[in-house]
């Protein structure tokens, strides 16, 4: 009875509208969830129809490639991603894990990979931040996928300045050699599921596939919460 008296009297807000969640809803309203631009690229699988896929070709061997959603400027995405990475909502990047992890299961992808590794941030940069939010979206995914999950796998050795504004050649140059695997026995011979919170022109996800893969790892697929 106390806790439903806290929530009529200081409701949660949604995430993504800041409206107030109702009974049952969890960091995202059912208004939003309906609106939210869901990308749909797991139905494609690793197919020409899937354009997440298309991005990769004659870059980097890729086995699958997807987003939960797409990345529009001023919307509710970008405003789910503001919160995660910037606001503290850990628990949002889990919460966005498991929704989409459920929504990949379903489709039998859980079968296909053995480790999910997320993209790491610098150990200055996490100390400041105090958290990865590519980690905390890799612990949702691998709680609802049943597959385990090793937060540092990879290691940034070098701590580059932030992608945004960046050119494509700047981003490459950016994060060119700057990812190594910490121990090759925990990836080799394995298929794993590299995630990051949005990817853009995909220069960094590419840096880490390269990383893995020269490591030994089998094959290398990815999932982000968003694509632009």
């Amino acid at each position: 009875m106390f806790d439903d008296l806290l929530s009529l009297l200081f409701p949660e807000s949604c995430y993504a509208c800041n409206g107030a969640l109702a009974r049952g809803e969890q960091y995202i309203c059912t208004g939003c969830s309906i609106k939210l631009p869901y990308t749909d690229f797991h139905i494609h699988g690793a197919t020409e129809l899937n354009p997440l896929q298309r991005r990769f070709w004659g870059k980097v061997p890729v086995r699958f490639a997807f987003s939960y959603l797409y990345f529009m400027p001023k919307g509710r995405v970008q405003r789910l991603l503001h919160r995660l990475k910037y606001k503290g909502a850990q628990e949002l990047g889990e919460h966005l894990g498991h929704r989409y992890g459920s929504l990949l299961s379903d489709h039998q992808y859980s079968q296909q990979f053995n480790l999910i590794v997320p993209v790491p941030l610098h150990k200055y940069k996490l100390r400041r931040r105090g958290y990865n939010q590519a980690e905390c979206f890799a612990k949702g995914l691998a709680e609802s996928m049943s597959l385990p999950y090793h937060g540092k796998a990879l290691l940034r050795t070098t701590d580059t300045s932030t992608q945004t504004s960046k050119s494509r050649l700047d981003r490459w140059q950016n994060v060119e050699e700057v990812f190594q695997v910490a121990k090759p026995e925990q990836v080799q011979k394995k298929h794993i599921l590299l995630v990051d919170d949005v990817l853009t022109t995909g220069a960094t996800l590419e840096a880490c596939a390269r990383a893995l893969l020269a490591a030994g790892a089998a094959e290398v697929s990815i999932a982000t919460i968003a694509a632009a």
